[in-house]
């Protein structure tokens, strides 16, 4: 008999697995990475990069449109209209078929004329191996936009679980396999290929899982077309928040390849790897609470005390959680990151090292605060953070540009970082206090009140950085394991409440072996 998962169990299993597939990325990234630099070269892995980052771009052709599901999902949901259901289903399907439409005849335009993107950053070779990996990557782009739809009804139903496992297989099955086409020298193309097939399989699975599962349904003869108004009204101001991400997160990349050629965007992929590795130490939180940001919204008076009350302890909550780890992983980067890279990717990736601080250091803020995102959307009050992030995303953009020709993937690091601390350090901060119905004070109270646990661990870490001197990987390891293990103990004893205590203690008693935890 199949189990079926209550709501709660759903979002504190999806967590669980959501962090199991950040260690399996992690774990990959630092095995993978490495092998990958050194088999393929500094020209291919940032050829690689750039071509990933390019095709991106057409990510922005989503314009939302998939943030937007669940909310009409959820209103349709809770009134158990599942005929209207149907019906929002077949107009998301024909949104996103015009999309992938588009989405192809862009990747094909560009992929024949690669001029237009790389100017003088490639060579005659490179440019015949892009075109290929770019015709590959624009092919899964376009199906994955047509069959969006039934992710977006997986996520809706809160099937935490299903995603993650998948997520989980699928980056273990890339993994091993990526490793033998690296050993068998099929080279960067069949990397791409690979990528493709597996995420052909991904989207196929997440097709037969809602349809035979959670019973999805089309209905096009009583398609509603009078909501896709409402749904691109919704929708268009996150689009620009996607413009700004995408800016933020992918253009650098595009911009070195343009401007200085695919080896300096080598050395820019280590460090904003690791990057992306510490942004999803804090999505993998936030992102299984999405329905029930909706709920808590919807629950009290908009604007009401209450509401404010309810909403600034759960931002508090979830925003304490995701300092404690993100304040481990960000001190770790400073006091080790030089040596790691150094082990990691080889000689020549100084610069990857202050790279990756320029770009983690700054963002320490709205990640801990990236909750707020779906409050906002909520309360229908995104424009906000389109409005701020569409300014700051062209001033980024015009740094970085100028910035990249001097001092090349640094440069570029400068612009995004600037960026990051000028619209989430200052004016986000004052519109969640002042629109969103957030109490930023009492917020940063607690993270100041957070950060006592904090002092000594970091002077130890300077001190390490200062006077040991590490000659070998175990080494690193080992002084890595006393480091956290200092932090950890003084977070616990100064940092943490007894709701986060309690979560650690559960945890340890689910991986104790039986009958140890109960005699705590």
């Amino acid at each position: 008999m199949k189990k079926s998962f209550t709501k709660s169990e759903e979002r504190r299993i999806g967590s669980v697995l959501s962090y199991v597939q950040i260690g399996i990325s992690a774990a990959s990234g630092i095995l993978y990475t490495p092998l990958m630099i050194r088999m393929l070269g500094q020209n291919d892995y940032g050829l690689y990069g750039t071509v990933n980052s390019f095709i991106g771009m057409l990510g922005l052709l989503n314009l939302g449109f998939s943030s937007s599901y669940i909310k009409f999902y959820s209103a349709y949901k809770l009134k158990n209209e599942q005929d209207k259901i149907n019906s929002f289903n077949s107009l998301f399907f024909v949104v996103f078929a015009v999309i992938s439409l588009i989405a192809a005849i862009l990747g094909l335009f560009f992929s024949f004329n690669l001029n237009y993107v790389f100017q003088q950053g490639l060579t005659s070779e490179e440019y015949s191996k892009a075109r290929i990996m770019m015709l590959l990557l624009t092919s899964t782009t376009s199906l994955s936009f047509l069959l969006t739809v039934f992710s977006c009804y997986v996520g809706a139903n809160e099937k935490f679980i299903f995603q993650k496992s998948v997520s989980i297989i699928s980056a273990i099955a890339s993994l091993l396999l990526s490793i033998a086409v690296l050993f068998l020298d099929y080279g960067v193309v069949s990397l791409v290929a690979l990528s493709v097939i597996i995420s052909v399989l991904v989207e196929i699975t997440y097709v037969f899982y809602s349809v035979k599962r959670l019973n999805f349904k089309f209905d096009f003869k009583n398609m509603d077309t009078s909501v896709f108004k409402s749904v691109f009204a919704f929708s268009g101001l996150i689009a620009i928040n996607m413009v700004v991400d995408k800016v933020n997160s992918g253009i650098d990349s595009v911009l070195l390849g343009r401007f200085c050629g695919t080896a300096v965007v080598a050395v820019y992929t280590v460090g904003a790897s690791l990057n992306t590795h510490f942004t999803t130490f804090s999505t993998a939180i936030s992102g299984v609470f999405v329905p029930h940001v909706h709920s808590l919204v919807n629950s009290y008076e908009m604007d009401s005390k209450e509401q404010r009350d309810a909403l600034t302890a759960f931002f508090v909550k979830v925003g304490r959680l995701q300092f404690l780890l993100l304040a481990l992983i960000a001190s770790g980067v400073v006091f080790f990151g030089k040596i790691f890279i150094y082990y990691w990717a080889g000689p020549g990736y100084d610069d990857s090292y202050y790279i990756s601080l320029i770009l983690i250091l700054p963002s320490i803020i709205s990640l801990i605060q990236n909750v707020g995102i779906e409050i906002q959307r909520a309360e229908n009050r995104h424009h906000y953070r389109s409005y701020i992030y569409g300014a700051m995303a062209i001033v980024n953009l015009l740094i970085s540009i100028y910035l990249c020709q001097i001092w090349g993937g640094i440069g570029s690091a400068v612009g995004t970082g600037l960026a990051s601390i000028i619209a989430n350090g200052l004016i986000m901060n004052i519109v969640y206090h002042k629109k969103i119905n957030v109490d930023m004070i009492v917020f940063w109270k607690n993270i100041l009140r957070q950060s006592v646990g904090m002092i000594i661990p970091f002077i130890i870490g300077i001190l390490i950085t200062r006077f040991v001197k590490i000659n070998s990987i175990f080494e690193m390891i080992i002084w890595i394991l006393i480091y956290s293990a200092v932090y950890f103990l003084f977070v616990w004893l100064f940092s943490m409440n007894c709701y986060e205590k309690g979560l650690v203690k559960s945890m340890v008693v689910k991986i104790l072996p039986k009958g140890l935890g109960k005699n705590e």
